[in-house]
């Protein structure tokens, strides 16, 4: 068994999507002073490696409560050109971005999920044709140059109340 891990480190001051709010951790007990360290968290649903809910651009889409935790997680491969996609395996996008004509192909025959590596990031529309047609996209995912082709892929949000999305503790597991 070999474990990747996809995910970002947050951090306080991180760089945010322009015009999202700034990443704010700070300490706000201590060991010394009270008898225990606790950290304050301000970020947004969609910072560091991330999933969207189909609610976070589609008008009736599903939110986060909406979906079981299945939708979160599965079999995934990477993604080669010209493959054909399976609605119980998600692919995952190392070398390229989903651009319009590639997300066309995705909602014919939608996968379980995609996931984007962070060298890319999805255009507006492409990202909104994804929510409106129910497919669980995952954003940000790091390490992705060490993906084999297939692979059990992890991405559990945090279980947020009628969100759009969530920060994710992204791996896969493989071998």
């Amino acid at each position: 068994m070999h474990i990747i891990d996809l995910t970002q480190t947050l951090y306080n001051n991180m760089p945010v999507y322009p015009g999202d709010p700034a990443v704010s951790i700070q300490e706000i007990h201590t060991l010394e002073k009270e008898g225990w360290n606790l950290r304050q968290l301000t970020l947004t649903t969609h910072i560091g490696t991330h999933v969207n809910a189909p609610y976070h651009m589609a008008q009736n889409g599903k939110t986060l409560d909406d979906l079981t935790l299945e939708r979160f997680f599965g079999k995934a491969v990477l993604y080669s050109s010209n493959m054909t996609f399976d609605t119980d395996i998600g692919v995952v996008f190392h070398s390229q971005n989903i651009d319009m004509k590639l997300v066309r192909q995705l909602v014919k025959t939608p996968p379980k999920f995609v996931g984007l590596s962070a060298q890319f990031e999805f255009d507006i529309p492409v990202e909104k044709l994804l929510c409106e047609n129910d497919i669980v996209s995952f954003e940000n995912l790091a390490n992705t140059d060490q993906l084999p082709a297939s692979f059990t892929f992890y991405g559990l949000p945090l279980k947020i109340k009628e969100s759009d999305g969530s920060p994710i503790r992204a791996f896969v597991i493989s071998g």
